[in-house]
């Protein structure tokens, strides 16, 4: 548990209405800046704040206020309160609901898949699993890897998109670089000073198939002629 002021901005209000303390003292023992209680002495903070009495809630004494009035450099001790906060707990591994824990599976071998960059850690983060069951899943050896089914863990609803973004982006970081194929287009200034042999080569063939062509109808129309020539000496004899 932790000895914590409560509600200090209304602590602040009835100590700068109802004592002599400085603007340091009240700032030092309430946790806000000195302008801000100067705002608040002057009426431009924390309007409509009612002022708390830290002596009826068992904060602060008499004694410690009237110690404080006589000596400006005194700093203002925090009683034992009668009521304690509770110390904020320490982020852990991520909650799953009983309705969607028996999912995680699933979840695991579809990042295993599409993201064989994420380390054990990242995705325990992500689904709220152990490293075992991860380990299990990748080396095929879970006790229902026969019926494992991947499905994206945002979609089941075991994590958001920003959560698995942030992640793959993290492990990426990580990655060897990736050796480029060499196949690239050239530039434009060593592409303009080639022959054009390509198109040279399609001109000559496209030149010949129209060569030929005239040859065909030549050689055609002879045949013709001889054809013609010979009818008619079919017909004189």
């Amino acid at each position: 548990m932790a000895n914590t002021l409560l509600m200090p901005k209304a602590t602040a209000v009835w100590l700068v209405d109802n004592t002599a303390l400085t603007f340091d003292q009240i700032a030092e023992f309430c946790k806000l800046h000195p302008l801000e209680v100067g705002a608040i002495a002057d009426g431009d903070a924390a309007q409509g704040i009612k002022g708390m009495d830290p002596v009826m809630t068992g904060q602060l004494t008499r004694e410690e206020i009237a110690l404080g009035e006589e000596n400006p450099n005194h700093k203002l001790r925090l009683s034992e309160p009668k009521v304690r906060v509770p110390e904020a707990k320490r982020k852990g591994p991520r909650y799953t609901p009983l309705s969607k824990r028996q999912d995680r599976p699933n979840a695991i071998l579809w990042l295993v898949r599409n993201h064989p960059e994420l380390k054990d850690a990242q995705i325990s983060r992500l689904v709220g699993t152990t490293k075992s069951t991860i380990e299990a899943i990748r080396e095929r050896t879970h006790w229902n890897s026969a019926n494992l089914v991947p499905m994206d863990p945002v979609t089941l609803g075991l994590c958001s998109q920003i959560d698995l973004d942030l992640e793959v982006q993290r492990a990426a970081k990580y990655l060897p670089p990736q050796e480029s194929t060499g196949e690239t287009l050239l530039p434009a200034s060593e592409t303009e000073d080639l022959p054009l042999g390509e198109q040279a080569v399609s001109d000559t063939s496209s030149d010949e198939q129209e060569l030929d062509a005239d040859a065909v109808f030549a050689k055609l129309s002879s045949l013709k002629s001889n054809d013609t020539d010979e009818e008619d000496e079919d017909e004189r004899s």
